[in-house]
């Protein structure tokens, strides 16, 4: 990893524990302690913090009450507040919540598509055209994510033109941004490396890495990224959630240990470690679950 000429750079931290996090925990959290958690993590500083989904709460009963939620989060100055919306019934809702900004996921494989949506790649991709349509018309931003970019649980190794080709039709539906998703935490600086230089032809700034920690590799991934210009990177705080399709329980990386590194190196995240710590602590104690914050 060369560190040249990261001094000063500004890297956008993307929260998504109160989304991707909360809804791998068993614990279901009320409207009210959701609302503390996102109002705490916008006032540490951070610019994005996904707020909910607009899901079946039979399929995900953590996200039951986003409509709720964000009815009642404070809305900082500044702060982009994304729902995740996996169908047109679930566009309709955000819509209806007064949401501004969505995001839609795909998967780089075909059997973690049909395993994850019940469905293949381009049938997945086909039922959000209506819904990014939609969302372009009603002047909503659009997320893309993608997952298993660098390892499958089914079909193992993943050829990052496979990946190409799922971020490069997630652009041309309309995502103004698209995040790479390391599900299993499979990767390492290498293929993280070898991955970002199929996908050098795409504007950085519109690319974001979202790498899992299960084997401990997520931190030296992020640095291999930002070490080659990339600057948007998604975390989760206290390493809240996990994925279910892992060897081990671990699943985001944590948003204090991802500010910490960043800092370390040079670069500027605009976030308060002191206040972000403070928030990590509080959720971990009321899920009475670890706190993956190392420092």
């Amino acid at each position: 990893m060369q560190t040249n000429g990261m001094t000063g750079r500004k890297v956008k931290i993307v929260e998504v524990g109160p989304r991707d996090g909360l809804q791998n925990e068993k614990q279901i959290l009320t409207v009210e302690q959701k609302v503390d958690l996102i109002d705490g993590l916008s006032a540490a500083g951070l610019k994005v913090v996904e707020t909910g989904s607009f899901v079946s709460p039979k399929w995900v009963p953590q996200m039951a009450n986003s409509k709720e939620v964000f009815a009642k989060i404070k809305k900082f100055p500044g702060v982009s507040y994304p729902c995740l919306v996996p169908n047109e019934k679930g566009f309709e809702e955000a819509l209806a919540s007064g949401v501004e900004e969505i995001a839609i996921f795909a998967s780089a494989t075909e059997s973690f598509s049909k395993k994850n949506l019940n469905c293949s790649i381009r049938e997945s991709l086909n039922k959000y055209e209506k819904v990014t349509e939609a969302a372009l018309k009603n002047h909503l931003r659009i997320r893309g994510y993608v997952s298993m970019v660098m390892g499958c649980p089914y079909e193992g190794e993943v050829d990052p033109d496979k990946v190409r080709q799922v971020v490069h039709t997630l652009f041309e539906m309309g995502c103004y941004e698209v995040s790479l998703g390391d599900t299993v935490g499979k990767g390492t600086p290498e293929k993280t490396r070898a991955l970002l230089t199929e996908l050098q032809s795409y504007p950085q700034e519109k690319i974001g890495l979202h790498f899992h920690d299960t084997f401990d590799k997520a931190i030296d991934n992020i640095l291999e990224g930002v070490s080659m210009g990339y600057s948007i990177v998604d975390s989760s705080v206290g390493g809240l959630g996990g994925c279910p399709y892992s060897m081990k329980p671990v699943g985001n990386v944590c948003t204090e240990n991802v500010v910490y590194a960043l800092e370390g190196v040079g670069l500027t995240t605009g976030v308060d470690y002191k206040k972000l710590a403070e928030v990590g602590d509080k959720i971990v104690k009321l899920l009475d679950r670890q706190n993956l914050r190392i420092f």
